[in-house]
Formats: C-alpha cells, sequence, structure tokens
C-alpha cells in the first residue's frame, strides 16, 4: 500500500481481505450537548434527576459541566443500529427536560454570562470517586477557564474484527508472523492513528461546522475573528475552530512528545506527563486557603483523560483501572476519533453519511502503509490543521507533505477517490450504496467548498442575524423531530431500570467509603 502522506494515492484492496472479514466491525457514538434555557442561555439546573446517576449509568451522564449532556452508544454491529440508539437516547433527554429547556445543536457554546463561575461543574455525588470526578473538572477550569469546556463534539468509535486480523496476519511470511495477536493489533491500529494524525486537515474540511462563535465565548481572550452584526465573530473561511487553538488546544500540552509509533512508547509518554509537575499549574495551588482541593495535582496532566488528541487508542478500563494500564494488560480495542464536530443540521448531531464515511476513512488509514510519526512531521500537520482550521476554504489553500506543498483540493480529492474501492467493498457486506455514496458526497464537497458544513452554518448565520439566532432555531426544529419518535412501552421500560439502577449503584458507592475524601486524594496524589 502507498504511504498516506503522498499526494495522488492509488490504493489495491489487498488479496487476504474479503467483504466477510468487515463483519467484525463495531461502532459506537459519544456525543456532548449543552443543555439551555428556552432564552438560549446556559442552564442553571441540574441533569434531570429521571435520567438517572451520572456517575453509574452506561448510557447517559455529563462531560465537564452539569449542563453539558453526554450520550453514549452501545457497540453495534452497523450503522443504522448506532445511529437508532443515539436518537432513543435524545427521546429519552427531551421526556426528562423541563422548562422549556433545549439541546443546544452547535459544537460552539451558547450564550453565557461573564461570570466563569455561572458554568457549573458536573456534580456525581459524595462519594470519593464522584468527587475526584468534580474536582478534575475543577482543576481544568482553573487552568484553561471553564469557558472552554463548554465546547461540544462527537466521538465516533470503531473497532475491526479478530478475523481481519487473523486474516491478515496469515498472509505475511513466515518470519513476520511473531507478533501475538495482540500485539499485531496494536501494530495496526496504532498505524491507523498515525495515518488519521495526518488525515486530519481533510476530516476538518469536510466534517468542520465551527466557523463561528458567540461573542461571550470570546470574553477575556484574543483572537483575530472578524466581527458580523455586532453579534458574531467568524473567519469568513474557516472550518472548525473547535479544533483549533481557540478550542480544544493549549500551549502547555503543545509541547508534550507523546508518540504512537509502539505501544509502550505511548504509555510511556503519556505516563510521563503525568508525573511531570508545571510551574503554572503549581502556581495555581493544589488546594484552596482552606485546604480543600482545587485540582487533582499540578502536573502537565491531572488524569490522562486530559490530554487532548483527535484520535486515541482505547481499552475498556476495569473499575479503579487507568486507560493507559488497560492498554498496558490488554492493548488496544477500539480508536477513537474526536475530530468531529456536531453537526448542526442533524436532530442527533450526525448524519449517515458521516458516519459512513468516518469508517471508509478509518479502513483506508488501517490499509494504508504508516510510516513512524516524529516531532517534525507532527509539527508540518498541526500547522496543516492550524490551516485548514483557519482558512480551509480558500480556493488557493496549500498543504505541506513530504513532497512539499500542494494545493489542498488536489490533496484532499486524490485520498477521497483513493477510498472509493474501499467503500465498494463495506456495501458488498452491509448492503446497499451508503458507504459509496458518502465517499462520492465529500469529494462534492472537496471540489465545492460551499457545500460544505462550515459554509452552510457561515451563510444560515449571516441569513439570521447571528449564531445564536441559527442555534436556536434548530435547537427548536429538532427537538420537534425528536419528540414525533417514540419509544415501545419495552423499550421505555428497559431504560427506566437502567435509571433507576443506576441509582441504587451510586448510592452503594457512596456508602462503600471508608476514607475521608481528604485522606482518599493525598493517596490520590
Amino acid at each position: 500500500m502507498t504511504n498516506v502522506t503522498a499526494q495522488n494515492q492509488q490504493p489495491l484492496i489487498p488479496s487476504w481481505l474479503t467483504s466477510r472479514q468487515l463483519a467484525g466491525m463495531l461502532r459506537g457514538i459519544e456525543k456532548e450537548g449543552l443543555r439551555v434555557q428556552s432564552d438560549g442561555f446556559l442552564s442553571q439546573q441540574p441533569h434531570p434527576k429521571s435520567l438517572g446517576s451520572k456517575l453509574t449509568h452506561p448510557y447517559i451522564t455529563t462531560d465537564y459541566s452539569e449542563s453539558l449532556l453526554e450520550l453514549i452508544t452501545s457497540p453495534k454491529p452497523t450503522v443504522a443500529e448506532t445511529l437508532n440508539m443515539l436518537r432513543e437516547l435524545h427521546v429519552l433527554v427531551y421526556q426528562s427536560l423541563e422548562d422549556g429547556e433545549l439541546m443546544w445543536p452547535l459544537s460552539m457554546p451558547c450564550l453565557l454570562s461573564a461570570d466563569d463561575n455561572d458554568i457549573p461543574l458536573a456534580d456525581y455525588g459524595s462519594s470519593n470517586v464522584g468527587r475526584l470526578k468534580t474536582l478534575y473538572r475543577s482543576g481544568l477550569g482553573i487552568r484553561y477557564g471553564r469557558r472552554m469546556q463548554t465546547i461540544a463534539g462527537l466521538h465516533y468509535n470503531l473497532s475491526f474484527g479478530d478475523d481481519l486480523f487473523n486474516a491478515w496476519r496469515d498472509s505475511l511470511p513466515q518470519s513476520e508472523q511473531q507478533a501475538s495477536l495482540t500485539e499485531f493489533k496494536n501494530d495496526k491500529y496504532l498505524g491507523l492513528i498515525r495515518n488519521f494524525k495526518r488525515m486530519s486537515s481533510l476530516v476538518l474540511y469536510l466534517t468542520g461546522a465551527s466557523p463561528s462563535v458567540c461573542p461571550c465565548f470570546l470574553t477575556g481572550r484574543q483572537h483575530d475573528l472578524d466581527l458580523m452584526n455586532n453579534t458574531t465573530y467568524y473567519k469568513p473561511k474557516a472550518t472548525s475552530l473547535r479544533m483549533g487553538k481557540l478550542g480544544y488546544t493549549n500551549s502547555v500540552q503543545d509541547q508534550l512528545d507523546i508518540r504512537y509509533n509502539n505501544l509502550p512508547e505511548y504509555v510511556e509518554g503519556l505516563r510521563s506527563a503525568i508525573n511531570t509537575p508545571f510551574s503554572g499549574f503549581s502556581q495555581l495551588g493544589v488546594d484552596d486557603e482552606d485546604g480543600n482541593p482545587v485540582q487533582i495535582n499540578d502536573h502537565i496532566l491531572q488524569i490522562e483523560n486530559e490530554y487532548y488528541s483527535p484520535i486515541r487508542p482505547k481499552q475498556i478500563a476495569e473499575s479503579e483501572e487507568t486507560p493507559s494500564h488497560a492498554l498496558e494488560a490488554r492493548g488496544i480495542a477500539y480508536v477513537e476519533f474526536r475530530a468531529v464536530d456536531l453537526d448542526p443540521y442533524s436532530d442527533i448531531g450526525i448524519r449517515l453519511s458521516t458516519a459512513c464515511f468516518l469508517e471508509v476513512l478509518a479502513l483506508y488509514c488501517l490499509l494504508t502503509d504508516s510510516p513512524d510519526l516524529f516531532p517534525e512531521e507532527d509539527a508540518l500537520l498541526a500547522e496543516n490543521l492550524e490551516r485548514v482550521v483557519n482558512n480551509g476554504r480558500e480556493p488557493d489553500l496549500t498543504v505541506k507533505t513530504p513532497e512539499g506543498e500542494v494545493p489542498l483540493k488536489q490533496w484532499m480529492q486524490g485520498h477521497l477517490e483513493a477510498m472509493l474501492p474501499i467503500a465498494t467493498l463495506l456495501d458488498e457486506e452491509y448492503g446497499g450504496n451508503n458507504y459509496r455514496v458518502a465517499v462520492t458526497l465529500m469529494l462534492g464537497k472537496s471540489v465545492y467548498p460551499d457545500a460544505t458544513l462550515s459554509a452552510q452554518v457561515l451563510a444560515d448565520t449571516q441569513r439570521l442575524g447571528s449564531t445564536w439566532k441559527l442555534g436556536h432555531a434548530l435547537a427548536l426544529q429538532h427537538r420537534e423531530t425528536i419528540m414525533r419518535n417514540t419509544l415501545s412501552p419495552k423499550k421505555q421500560a428497559q431504560y427506566e431500570v437502567l435509571a433507576e439502577k443506576s441509582w441504587i449503584q451510586q448510592h452503594d458507592l457512596e456508602q462503600s467509603d471508608t476514607q475521608s475524601f481528604y485522606d482518599y486524594i493525598q493517596q490520590y496524589r
């Protein structure tokens, strides 16, 4: 297979790969979304009790803020089943919202007050585990500001079945089959991750939907955005401000050297950041003047989840197990694609074509040669990303490759055309033509920038007068669409039992603690 950084791609489906080996794919979605009042301001109401405990519920929880919902599907064998479950979770949420509350459809937040403290931290109850989760969020707030933590996104989780990896390994010369299946999968998943990082600019161009922000998000921050109608800041050719310097990035983590060339190296880099104090965070203090903890520690990362990356290797962690220990013990089980904005025109934040495209892209990144990724190339990719974040729809924009500067449009089209045989193979397995249609739609967007989500968001923002008006109009529309759906009595009962069970589990955790939180956090530190 050719290198994914090359300008023109002509990959062939390897002889060992058949459509049946794609049957073992599983996918899941984690979708964040702010709860807002009917006037568009951030909700100050607690997480609805009828949805269950956000500490222990497997599918409905919160991210940073008490107002930032996170809906999590279980792994599913088809895209349609995954989207159906995500829609069910939206139905449950809207059944529980009161006082005209809405789910904000945009990745960039709604109206925020001038006071950061009006953004409530998620409250997970009185157990030590729950209080630790809230403390972690307190630390994020004092390190980066609470506003940044109100940004919402969508994570697409994907795994491939062992049949695929076994067939791949068996196709190799005997001398290359020494590794265990787990080690082989780790190697291939990390290759996928390296190639996805090389392709992140493509993802932001095609799925980015945050070219503008409300002025309240920028309070106290320096920026170079243009002002529209005194109501909205934007960049005319931007794609995803969420993924740029105004969003999920920070200068401290930019200096980290966490590599994806082999699993021990990745784990070591992550643990080094967790165990290394940072003077700027030390100056903030780990406890307040009364001795109450305000961040878990003063290290570069409080915990591993603080590391922001467009993609992560994942393994299901057992109770009290860190992500890196889970990876070290059992290898990579799936990958988490994190560079995806909410699609504001979808009532569930993602449409079928985007999900199918992400799966084609994942298989493309898996099968294509993936050289080791070192800091020099990482810096080049970061520059490309910033170009596409801020000016991705510029007609003459170029990106850097090992072969030199190439037009972004030409670079994208070469990759997308090379994905068509993979889309065909996926359609053979799952039936229909959803995967080929998805790639064809993305090819159209690569040729016509005005067809992208970011262009549509900006045009509608200009037409309606502000980002808030667009978000509010879409939120009302999506509530109406979601509430036209109903759950079967059996399904409704199952979710109600889950919610009740989650409260029992939280209560049991709170009753089982034998340490004070002070002792618990000192031991944790």
